[in-house]
């Protein structure tokens, strides 16, 4: 069985749109003032690097609470190359894990990202196909 989100995506005024998200969550959709917008809110494509850092940084944190490692500090950063030719698709992502872990543990967060790239992470496995992901581990 499949599961099923919804987006239900209206237009309020100028370029601001306000998202209801599987009919729980509201986030509202914007542009800056060059693009006509107000900069309400953030523009979609940005979002998308959003949920890619959320997908993966969830993993992240599934996987390392199983293997009982201790942790603070963690993060991830996202970001892209927009190419300037429309449409105006990312040619590259780099996201960079940022946490405060334990040297003798340092191979099970790079365990924990690998599978969260190679299994668990859609957000991730969908961009790929249509965009190269770097990604690199920062201890902090």
């Amino acid at each position: 069985m499949s599961t099923l989100h919804q987006a239900a995506t209206r237009f309020t005024a100028g370029m601001q749109f306000v998202s209801q998200i599987n009919g729980a969550h509201e986030i509202t959709i914007d542009t800056t003032e060059a693009g006509g917008g107000n900069d309400s809110g953030p523009s979609p494509k940005p979002l998308l690097l959003t949920s890619l850092g959320g997908c993966t940084g969830m993993d992240v944190v599934s996987l390392l609470n199983k293997m009982h490692v201790n942790f603070s500090d963690f993060s991830v950063n996202v970001e892209a190359d927009l190419r300037d030719e429309h449409p105006r698709i990312y040619t590259e992502i780099r996201m960079v894990y940022k946490i405060k872990i334990a040297e003798a543990d340092r191979d099970k967060m790079e365990k924990a990202v690998n599978l969260s790239k190679d299994k668990y992470c859609g957000v991730s496995a969908m961009l790929a196909m249509v965009c190269p992901i770097v990604s690199s581990i920062e201890y902090v």
